[in-house]
Parts: C-alpha cells; sequence; structure tokens
C-alpha cells in the first residue's frame, strides 16, 4: 500500500469505540505465526511504479530466478 495515498483507505473503525476499556486482549497473539511466512521488502518508489502489487513483483521474480537457474545449471 502507498502510504501516500491514504485517502483510498476504506476505515470502518468508528472514533466511539473506546480500547481503553477492552482488557482481554493480547498484543501480537498472532505476530509469529503471521511472520513465518511472510516477508516483507520494501520497493524503491521507482520500482514501485512499475510493480503496482504483489502478484506482479512475484511474476516477475519467479521469471527471474527461472532465468537465473538456467545459467546457473549451464556454467
Amino acid at each position: 500500500m502507498n502510504l501516500e495515498n491514504n485517502a483510498d483507505i476504506n476505515d470502518e473503525l468508528l472514533e466511539e469505540y473506546d480500547f481503553s476499556k477492552m482488557t482481554n486482549g493480547v498484543r501480537g497473539k498472532y505476530a509469529k505465526q503471521y511472520h513465518e511466512g511472510v516477508k516483507l521488502i520494501m520497493l524503491e518508489p521507482d520500482v514501485a511504479e512499475i510493480f503496482p502489487d504483489a502478484k506482479s513483483v512475484n511474476e516477475a521474480l519467479r521469471a527471474l530466478s527461472k532465468i537465473i537457474l538456467q545459467h546457473q545449471k549451464a556454467a
């Protein structure tokens, strides 16, 4: 998500929610499970313009990895 486009966020959280009264919550309860399968990479702005979403980045990296593997096998 582009942080400069905060207007695009559809925030459903209402101002009247008072989280100070919520005592049963556990901060970071699922953080470890989430991070086990996720690797976040910060793209430079010029690269982010070319790749609008995670799917396009993954497709490009998969194509590049095939080329790299072919060259390694040939060497």
